[in-house]
C-alpha cells in the first residue's frame, strides 16, 4: 500500500507571510493540527503544527515573531509512492504526528498523520470486526504456522488477519500469533487445535 493511497489530498496549505492568528485560526476550524508552509509555486517550505502556533501566539503578539519565525524549516517528509510502512516508521522513530507528502520537485500534493497510517491498520487488521481471537503457539516445525491455519480452516474459521507479538509470553519463549477470525463457533477450533498438539493461550 502506498502513501498515496491514505495521504489526505489537496491539504490546505499556508504561506510564510500568514500570521500565527490565521494559522491556528485555519487548523482549528477545519480540525486538522498540521499545515504545510509552501511559496507560490506550491513547494514546501516548512511545516506548522497546532501546538507550536499555540504555544507560539503570545510571543507572536508581544515580539512580532511571525509564522516563518516559528515553523518547522526542514520538515521531514515522504514521497506519494514510498510504502505506508515507510511512513509510519518514520512517524514512529520521529516521534511527529504527521508529514507532508512531496514529489520529486518538492511540491506539497498531501499531507499523512498517524491518525491515517492507525485507521489503515486497524481496517486491515480487521479490527472493529465482530470476531474471534485466537492466540496460539505455532511451535517451532517450518510447517507449523501453514498447519494451525489448516486446522482453523478445516474447523470452520475464516483468517481475517495475523499478528504477531514478538514478547509475547509462551512456553519456552516462543512467539504467539494472534489469529483473527470472522465469527464462528470457538470451541470446535480450539479442541481441534489442541488435538494437533499446539498451545492455544487464549481465545476471545
Amino acid at each position: 500500500m502506498e502513501v498515496s493511497s491514505l495521504m489526505i489530498e489537496k491539504p490546505i496549505t499556508v504561506s510564510d507571510r500568514t500570521s500565527v492568528q490565521e494559522a491556528i485560526y485555519l487548523m482549528e476550524e477545519n480540525g486538522i493540527r498540521h499545515l504545510p508552509v509552501v511559496n507560490q509555486s506550491q513547494k514546501l517550505v516548512g511545516w506548522v503544527t497546532l501546538g507550536d502556533m499555540k504555544q507560539g501566539l503570545l510571543p507572536a503578539v508581544v515580539t512580532g515573531l511571525s509564522l516563518a519565525d516559528l515553523m518547522i524549516k526542514d520538515p521531514i517528509t515522504v514521497h506519494p509512492d514510498a510504502d505506508i510502512e515507510t511512513a509510519a516508521r518514520l512517524i514512529f522513530e520521529k516521534k511527529i504526528g504527521g508529514m507532508p507528502v512531496v514529489d520529486g520537485n518538492d511540491k506539497v500534493v498531501g499531507v499523512i498523520t498517524v491518525t491515517d497510517i492507525l485507521g489503515a491498520f486497524i481496517k486491515i487488521m480487521g479490527i472493529l470486526s465482530n470476531g474471534l481471537i485466537i492466540d496460539v503457539d505455532v511451535g517451532e516445525r517450518e510447517d507449523g504456522f501453514e498447519n494451525v491455519s489448516r486446522i482453523i480452516r478445516d474447523n470452520g474459521g475464516q483468517i481475517v488477519s495475523v499478528g504477531i507479538a514478538p514478547d509475547s509470553p509462551s512456553a519456552n519463549g516462543r512467539t504467539i500469533h494472534h489469529f483473527r477470525l470472522k465469527k464462528c463457533p470457538e470451541q470446535p477450533i480450539v479442541k481441534a487445535l489442541k488435538e494437533g498438539g499446539y498451545n492455544v493461550f487464549s481465545s476471545s
